[in-house]
């Protein structure tokens, strides 16, 4: 076990909890993230809690087993609450639902944890999916109560009758404009992906309306999901010659193409509003959050250079 390690080429972009797993080689993915989220690894010197923190070339991380556990602070916000639905702002780097197996942590236990705090029983209520949005992309995810409102949820989001806009930054000079492709799980390199085939994939549709040129570099975008496919956004820009500030995954062809990726801690996504009919009362609902501190702080950081 090393209990010191500094982050070489070929761990850059790798998220703190492998890299804690593959230097502490006797513990598994939970050992890894409890080791994180109870304080004791530091990177350069301070104390790190996120274990998806993406690590760059150089950063030091070291080991602290006997580390004080550090002060708990809330995650996410419970935006609205009824006997209905909950609706959650969610940080980045918490997943919606588990992916894996025993995975905690998710977007459904910070809302149990909330419930837990103020008395109620997290295991006997009852907390149904109705969408999901990226680990990496922070904002508003809404979760149903009853099986009623689940059924109807769905059924308004799989007919496009949800408000979703999305605040982004991308690399590049973008322009307003409608994107429109059929996307499938794996376009012939393992990544997800557009066709060309009209009979294949799901039809996605994504419309971009610029907010602020930064500089020669970057564009900071409002995006409106007129379809809501697993990654939608961040593929279509990044076919687009634009991916996200803060990409990991569909920044292949950019680098191809010679493009330098903008460093960022984050994805530069962030879900800031929903809205629908609601499934109890039929009334138009609808909520907003702004980006986070952490995305605010990114984007500052490019606008300086």
């Amino acid at each position: 076990m090393s209990e010191q390690f500094t982050i070489d080429e070929s761990e850059t972009g790798q998220t703190l909890a492998a890299l804690v797993r593959r230097h502490a080689w006797t513990t598994t993915w939970n050992d890894a993230r409890q080791l994180i989220t109870r304080g004791k690894v530091f990177v350069d010197g301070k104390c790190q809690v996120d274990a998806a923190t993406r690590m760059r070339l150089g950063q030091s991380v070291r080991l602290h087993p006997r580390a004080p556990a550090p002060v708990e602070k809330p995650l996410g916000e419970i935006v609205y609450e009824d006997s209905q639905l909950v609706i959650l702002n969610k940080p980045s780097g918490i997943s919606s639902v588990p992916y894996e197996t025993r995975e905690t942590g998710t977007a459904m236990d910070l809302i149990r944890a909330h419930w837990r705090t103020i008395g109620r029983s997290a295991t006997t209520s009852p907390l149904h999916i109705v969408h999901r949005i990226d680990k990496e992309t922070s904002g508003l995810l809404c979760f149903a109560k009853t099986r009623e409102a689940e059924r109807a949820l769905q059924q308004l989001f799989r007919a496009h009758d949800v408000e979703r806009t999305y605040r982004c930054v991308v690399h590049g000079q973008l322009t307003d404009r409608r994107i429109e492709s059929r996307l499938v799980v794996d376009r012939g390199d393992g990544l997800r992906g557009s066709t060309r085939a009209t009979r294949q994939g799901k039809r996605a549709v994504t419309h971009v309306r610029v907010l602020d040129p930064i500089g020669s570099r970057a564009t900071e975008c409002e995006v409106r999901l007129e379809t809501g496919k697993t990654h939608q956004i961040r593929i279509h820009l990044a076919e687009n010659g634009h991916p996200l500030v803060g990409e990991r995954v569909y920044i292949r062809d950019f680098t191809k193409r010679g493009g330098v990726p903008i460093d960022s801690p984050r994805l530069l996504l962030h879900a800031e509003t929903i809205g629908f009919i609601h499934p109890k009362t039929g009334k138009k609902v609808r909520w907003e959050r702004p980006v986070p501190e952490d995305y605010r702080q990114a984007l500052l950081r490019i606008s300086r250079r």
